[in-house]
Formats: structure tokens, sequence, C-alpha cells
């Protein structure tokens, strides 16, 4: 049975060698380490857009793309998760006009969302910041539970070869350094039983290695599912199978595993429950470790922690940002903060409403595990 020939850490899986080219990044065991050996950890933002009607990020209508990307870097970032779907890689289409401002960035005027995805891409590159691509959504509607959304005989191959496209276009190119394959696989996604319509693991390896065909250096960042074996987490977050069915790629030192982790403001979760009798928040490091930190403590592979946010509303959100922190500084893992953007309804953003203003309070308790840009 495949549990018993394929258990072991990412580098016990893959084929292959470790290293890749300069600038690029690759893994051993549960580190990530730039070209040079030196590990280093992705601590960033997510800024969304792209995924949706805007077609493009937010807040281009309200500053230059060169200021907010000036601000991510002061503010101690080294990485940005850029959401997508894959609607903005067709020819002609362009930024919804509402959500770009021509007059104060003239040098996007023009540009379908593609090219602007270019200019984000080679903004980041001068200011020595990391971009991982986030495949968000299929189109701009909605997410979806698999990588496809009706028929996987129809949409697989256009979702791979979407993503060979990509990996051809910034080739060469260390600036984008990772690609998250899907974006919160749940419901019907399952990572081990060998349905090949809901197998989100073998998925995750068509793909990845498909990518790696294109460009061997790039980090294959795979998320979570929301079920295993009847253990429910939030959705695209939960790993339990990655220790009994890794993911296998042709090339050694490539797969990092993504979890998503939010705070009980967005929903209830029974850990946030009886808390005078689960001793909150001292109980979350033990459902971190049980669902996915299993696999940076036992040396398997590294974490990304793609999405956790909260607007600090309750002190249960408190208690559990600063706790989250803590645990993602004290293990060595990466993370994108969702989001630098303050339009997300259930978290706000790193970004007050005006796109300018920090929130201070968020950023105070994200900071100390922040790590320094990757050479």
């Amino acid at each position: 049975m495949d549990a018993g020939t394929d258990a072991g850490t990412d580098a016990g899986t893959d084929g292959g060698t470790p290293g890749g080219a300069a600038g690029y990044l690759h893994t051993q065991g549960a580190r990530i380490y730039a070209s040079n050996g030196q590990e280093v950890r992705l601590t960033g933002v997510n800024w969304f857009g792209f995924e949706g009607p805007s077609r493009v990020p937010y807040g281009l209508h309200k500053r230059t793309l060169g200021s907010l990307l000036d601000q991510v870097k002061s503010l101690g970032y080294n990485m940005i998760r850029l959401p997508f779907s894959n609607d903005i890689l067709r020819a002609g289409v362009y930024p919804n006009p509402l959500d770009i401002s021509y007059t104060i960035n003239p040098e996007l005027n023009g540009l379908t969302s593609l090219e602007v995805m270019d200019r984000i891409i080679a903004a980041a590159k001068a200011r020595g910041l990391r971009i991982v691509l986030d495949r968000h959504r299929p189109d701009s509607y909605s997410q979806s539970e698999l990588w496809y959304r009706n028929s996987r005989a129809t949409e697989e191959q256009a979702w791979i070869d979407d993503w060979k496209m990509l990996a051809r276009r910034y080739k060469g190119d260390p600036t984008v350094v990772g690609v998250d394959l899907h974006n919160e696989p749940h419901g019907r996604a399952t990572w081990g039983d060998g349905n090949l319509d809901t197998d989100w693991r073998l998925a995750a390896e068509r793909a990845g290695n498909a990518i790696l065909a294109e460009n061997p250096n790039l980090l294959i960042i795979v998320e979570g599912i929301e079920i295993y074996q009847g253990n429910w987490y939030w959705w695209g977050g939960n790993l339990r199978g990655a220790r009994d069915f890794p993911v296998r790629l042709n090339v050694a030192g490539r797969v990092v595993y993504s979890t998503h982790d939010y705070p009980e403001s967005v929903y209830g979760q029974p850990w946030f429950q009886n808390k005078p009798s689960t001793g909150y928040p001292a109980n979350l490091p033990g459902v971190w470790d049980a669902t996915w930190g299993f696999l940076v403590k036992e040396n398997r592979a590294p974490v990304f922690v793609g999405e956790f946010g909260t607007k600090l509303l309750i002190d249960s959100d408190r208690q559990w940002l600063q706790t989250l922190s803590s645990y993602l500084k004290g293990n060595g893992m990466s993370f994108s903060v969702w989001s630098l953007n303050p339009n997300s309804d259930d978290t706000g953003g790193v970004l007050q409403d005006d796109w300018t203003t920090v929130q201070q309070g968020k950023q105070t308790l994200i900071a100390p595990a922040l790590a320094p840009l990757i050479p």
C-alpha cells in the first residue's frame, strides 16, 4: 500500500539534488535555504485583488506601486503572496478601471492584467522582495473546492498549462520563488485515497512535476485540505495526510507544505470553546502540532502558513495572534499575513482604510516573527 512505500521526508521521496540555481531557494528537511546555503524564511503579506473582478491588486487606485512595495519592505516583510485567478492570464484581460488610477500609476496605463503582474514582479525585484504566486481561484467569481470547478477531464490540463506558462514566463528570475498550486482545497478534497477526481496530493504531484519540468528551481507550495480521517480544520489547512502520503516530486528539495489558520472571530472552531477547561490559548500549539506543525517538528518538510489574520476586535483574537506569532518564530516557519489590504471583511489589513496608515497593534504582534530579506 502507498503509505508503506511513501512515508518519509521530502528529501527521502524526491529524486535529484536539493540545490538550485543562483537566487532560488530549496528545502532540506524542515528548513528552507538560499542557493548560498544560508537558512532563510519567507515572511510576508498577501496582496489580493488579481483573483477577483478588479483583475488587479487593490490599492493602486490610492497609491503608486512603488510606494506600496517600499512600505512592505520598510515594515520588515521580505515577500508577497500574490493571489490570482486564471482569468487574468488570458489575452485581452485588463484591470477594472475603477480599481486602478492611471494618473497615480501612469506606467501601468494600457497594460493587461498579466502585464501588470510583470511590473509588480519587476518592482519587487528592485527592492529585494520575493513573490509567491497563488492560484486562488479558477475564475474571478468564487473559490472552488477542488483544483477544477466542474470536470477534471476538461479543466485539469488547462490549470497545469497555465502554471507551465507562468513557470516559463518568469524562468530565470528568482524573484518568483514559489508557486502555491491551488488555494484552500476543501469539501470533497481528499488526501492519499487514490481517487483521481478528489485526491489533492496526486493532483499536486501532477501539477508540481509539470511545473518543475519547465523550471526545476521553483518551490512547489502544496496546501492541505479540510477533512482528513474525520479530523476537520480550516479550508486548505489540514496536513495530517502528509505524514503517510507525502507529496513526491521529481526534483529534490522543492516541496513546501502550506496551511491557513484563523481566529475565533472568523469561525468558532472547537479549540476556541470551553476556554477555562482547555487553558486557551495554551491549547493552540497542540492543535497546530497535530494538524501541520508536526511536519517541521519531525523534520519532514517546511511549512508556510500562507494565510492568517484578524481585526483584533476581541481578546481571543489577540491571544491567538500573539500565540501564533510566537509559535512561527519559535519553530522557524515561513508565513504570509492576510492581508496587506484593509478591504478584507474578516481580517482587515496591515494597512488601514486610507491604504497608508499601519494597523500598529497588529504589526507589533507580527514583527517579532519577521525574517530578513533573502539573499
